[in-house]
């Protein structure tokens, strides 16, 4: 079973910056993408940005050009870079794996994992 393990969460003023990592228990190009979901109180869960396996990435228009997603192919770890916070960035961050495969075959398109989240909140 694959194991993601986020931290870098915390407390941070508007306009500030933080950084997350999410550690996984393979190797990240084992994955069709990752991914950084966020989740923030009575709103549902919804994509911050995603890196391919291919390392092509995108993001949601509310966080492009504050935030960065990267990859670590030696550290097994994908990172998001966030920049000038803001209190609406205040969430639980998720980091998320789907699609399998194995060596340079895509064998399992149902696969997902998700990791126990992370908690950033701005204050303004």
């Amino acid at each position: 079973q694959v194991q993601l393990v986020e931290s870098g969460g915390g407390l941070v003023q508007a306009g500030g910056s933080l950084r997350l990592s999410c550690a996984a228990s393979e190797s990240v190009t084992s994955f069709k993408s990752m991914g950084w979901y966020r989740q923030a109180p009575g709103k549902q869960r919804e994509l911050a940005a995603l890196i391919t396996r291919s390392t092509s990435s995108s993001y949601a228009n509310s966080v492009k050009g504050r935030f960065t997603i990267s990859r670590d192919n030696a550290r097994n770890t994908v990172y998001l870079q966030m920049n000038s916070l803001k209190s609406e960035d205040t969430a639980v961050y998720y980091c998320n794996a789907q699609g399998r495969y194995y060596g340079f075959t895509f064998i399992d398109e149902t696969f997902e994992s998700w990791g126990q989240g992370t908690q950033v909140t701005v204050s303004s």
